[in-house]
């Protein structure tokens, strides 16, 4: 579990350096980040912490992956807001779309 104080955003993606290097680029942002790569890692976090605030999750995976964990997080956090990134901005394009969302969601 986090510390309290931050908002907390959870980052779903298939690379496993997905969170470490957002994280990294990110680091001036005033949240915390939880990862998770596959069905029961979304489902572990989810249930863990009760405090995310949003749910950003990356095109590494494909789109059967991206809409079944979709279900699986709206059935279990109704009140969390799910971001899918583009997949023609590529690798590069996950930590600006992170900023974009965080700062209008999140920290606004």
């Amino acid at each position: 579990m986090t510390s309290p104080g931050k908002p907390v955003v959870l980052l779903v993606g298939k690379l496993p350096g997905v969170v470490g290097d957002i994280a990294r680029q990110l680091s001036d942002m005033q949240v915390e980040w939880l990862g998770a790569h596959d069905r029961a890692e979304v489902i572990r976090q989810l249930e863990a912490e009760p405090r995310i605030a949003c749910v950003v999750m990356g095109a590494g995976l494909d789109d059967t992956a991206r809409g079944e964990l979709v279900g699986v997080i709206a059935a279990r956090r109704p009140d969390l807001t799910i971001h899918l990134k583009d997949r023609t901005s590529g690798p590069d394009g996950m930590a600006p779309f992170v900023r974009k969302v965080v700062d209008a969601l999140v920290l606004a």
